[in-house]
């Protein structure tokens, strides 16, 4: 059985539902490629009173096995450097996951895009 990893994404409601599907398989495809199981995605949708999905991953970490992370890009955790920093050093310091950042084609577009 291959070990179990998180993922997590930010989603505007404006972004293409086909460009989130493409990472989402991208994602997938990666962490497949690394001899890793896609157990959960997160997806944190802007502007949604949905529950924060970085805080209900930071519980999963807390709770579950999974000790590794992966994300698109660290735009998907904010736009200001600081705050990705922030995000990353929370989950790999006072969680102890390590955390994968896959720097796809499409989050490329999207970041210089935005």
């Amino acid at each position: 059985m291959r070990p179990l990893m998180f993922g997590y994404m930010r989603l505007a409601a404006s972004d293409d539902p086909d460009e989130n599907a493409a990472i989402e398989r991208e994602l997938r495809h990666y962490t497949q490629g690394e001899g890793f199981e896609l157990e959960r995605l997160f997806i944190e949708r802007l502007g949604s009173d949905e529950e924060s999905a970085f805080f209900a991953l930071i519980d999963a970490l807390k709770t579950a096995e999974v000790k590794n992370v992966i994300v698109p890009s660290l735009w998907h955790f904010a736009r200001l450097p600081g705050l990705q920093a922030a995000m990353r050093d929370h989950i790999e310091r006072e969680i102890g996951a390590r955390l994968w950042v896959i720097q796809s084609k499409s989050t490329q577009q999207r970041s210089t895009a935005s």
